[in-house]
């Protein structure tokens, strides 16, 4: 007798293990279920931010972005919200690595006209409109559109005479822009003046160069250069660049 009694209790326990295992299974059917019916409205971005599309990040966008991200333009649209919307963390990579606006001149050197390079502040606004959830904000108060330069428009573009650099003065000049000519992806380039008095001029300093930041730096405030002033180009690549001389 104490044999056979023995001998059930493995297949006692057996039975309640499968038990257990069969209510385990489906309690983890339900959970999965209700996790399923759940996960659609979790699966939408927190708003922490009061920063919003309409108000703040468009108008940024439209200064800095929007004369080559438009319809019509060389890149893709980011005039309105659900054009801008699936590209937010990626537009935040961008900016905080400031590989956009495509620009290449180091901020400090030189000032130039048509900079859209984005501000330490404007950086800071668009990374916490990103990672706040980026909400959209009232179209009420959504600025215009900005009117966006025809590229054949060569209304009031100065005319200028050009010059190899490095090169010495032999006449007095006022230098109105810079062309960067063969510079190679990746390398960097400066473009020093030094004046017949010692005083030396950091004209214009590019890094990282790309294929897109191909153009040319106008200053803001032509320089007036006086003969004998030489203006040397450094780089890590052989490089040369362009010279325009006001008329």
């Amino acid at each position: 007798m104490t044999w056979r009694r023995h001998s059930c209790l493995p297949r006692r326990h057996s039975c309640r293990r499968s038990e257990r295992i069969a209510r385990f299974c489906w309690i983890f059917c339900r959970l999965l279920a209700a996790a399923l019916l759940i996960w659609p409205l979790s699966a939408h971005d927190v708003i922490s931010t009061k920063l919003l599309w309409t108000q703040e990040i468009s108008r940024i966008v439209y200064r800095h972005c929007a004369n080559c991200h438009r319809e019509g333009g060389p890149a893709m649209s980011l005039t309105t919200y659900q054009d801008a919307r699936p590209w937010a963390k990626a537009i935040r990579d961008e900016v905080i690595s400031r590989r956009m606006p495509p620009w290449g001149a180091v901020k400090g050197v030189g000032e130039f006209q048509n900079d859209p390079s984005l501000s330490q502040i404007e950086i800071d606004m668009i990374v916490n409109w990103v990672e706040g959830g980026a909400p959209e904000g009232d179209p009420a108060f959504l600025p215009p559109l900005p009117n966006f330069p025809q590229p054949d428009d060569r209304r009031n573009r100065p005319s200028y005479h050009e010059l190899a650099a490095p090169c010495t003065l032999k006449t007095a000049i006022t230098l109105a822009g810079i062309r960067p000519q063969n510079l190679p992806a990746g390398a960097w380039m400066e473009i020093v003046a030094t004046r017949p008095d010692g005083q030396v001029d950091r004209l214009i300093w590019l890094r990282g160069w790309r294929p897109q930041f191909a153009q040319t730096y106008h200053f803001r405030h032509p320089l007036p250069l006086p003969k004998s002033t030489r203006i040397a180009v450094y780089s890590n690549e052989p490089a040369k660049a362009t010279l325009l001389i006001g008329r």
